[in-house]
């Protein structure tokens, strides 16, 4: 079902425009409590935008592309209207006034504009790696899950070096529904045999922990491009900086099942 909304419009000083777009879904996630306790047996680290990395090209491709004869779209603005939704509802979002296929087009140019950045400036967040070698230590289970597009999930992978690190990727948009429905992660949750009671999720979007909670799964805020209040506000059960945050290796250090070469 369709609802009313507020939806992102160019920073030009009016009110934005309120038409008929897909709400965002939300649900009820796992206590905290529930969440230390039990996250030890598998993990499904999302990637919206990737949140494994820190890189200027995304903003570079803002200021380069505009929309509106080229108002820029600043961060604060990206943060409200555009980070972490899918292409497809942001077409008609931006750009009421085009023909979908239209604004498909733009939002095409924009990814390609992105890739050819990216290929020279993306770099992970500190603590991924040290992150990912206690992931695989333990043989936990995980995916990767994004609103970007195949192309772009699919290099950003392999300029990190972690294409071999996600057995499942899975794409909003080939899915029923993209984030923030959670329609992406049950069908990750899905595909790895994880429950939502034992998995957590990292994502840096308000969309993309929206998605998380409505599946049922803890969700891990990062603050790489997005207020605090946002991401708390959409249902973060925890908010870091990065993958070296004290708070998380508090959290690892308490759960901490052994390690797979010790389990017997």
């Amino acid at each position: 079902p369709a609802d009313t909304r507020t939806t992102p419009r160019a920073p030009t000083g009016g009110a934005p425009e309120r038409r008929t777009c897909r709400p965002p879904v939300t649900g009820i996630c796992g206590s905290w409590r529930r969440w230390r306790r039990s996250c030890s047996t598998s993990t499904a680290p999302s990637a919206t935008r990737i949140p494994s990395t820190s890189s200027p090209s995304a903003s570079c491709c803002r200021r380069q592309v505009g929309f509106n004869n080229g108002v820029p779209i600043t961060e604060e603005f990206y943060s409200a209207n555009i980070s972490g939704w899918h292409n497809d509802a942001l077409a008609g979002a931006l750009f009421p006034e085009l023909e979908h296929a239209k604004g498909m087009e733009f939002m095409d140019r924009k990814e390609a504009l992105f890739r050819k950045l990216a290929a020279g400036e993306l770099k992970g967040l500190d603590g991924l790696q040290e992150l990912c070698t206690w992931i695989e230590g333990r043989n936990l289970k995980r995916a990767a899950v994004t609103n970007a597009p195949r192309a772009n999930a699919e290099l950003m992978l392999s300029l990190l070096g972690l294409t071999s690190f996600f057995p499942v990727l899975v794409i909003g948009s080939e899915c029923e529904r993209a984030k923030p429905s959670p329609d992406p992660y049950l069908k990750a949750l899905d595909l790895i045999g994880a429950s939502p009671d034992h998995t957590f999720i990292f994502e840096d979007s308000a969309s993309g922990i929206r998605a998380g909670v409505a599946a049922g799964v803890a969700v891990v805020g990062l603050t790489t491009g997005n207020p605090e209040k946002v991401l708390r506000d959409a249902g973060a059960s925890l908010l870091i900086e990065d993958f070296r945050d004290p708070k998380l290796m508090a959290v690892l250090q308490e759960l901490d099942p052994a390690p797979a070469d010790k389990q017997g």
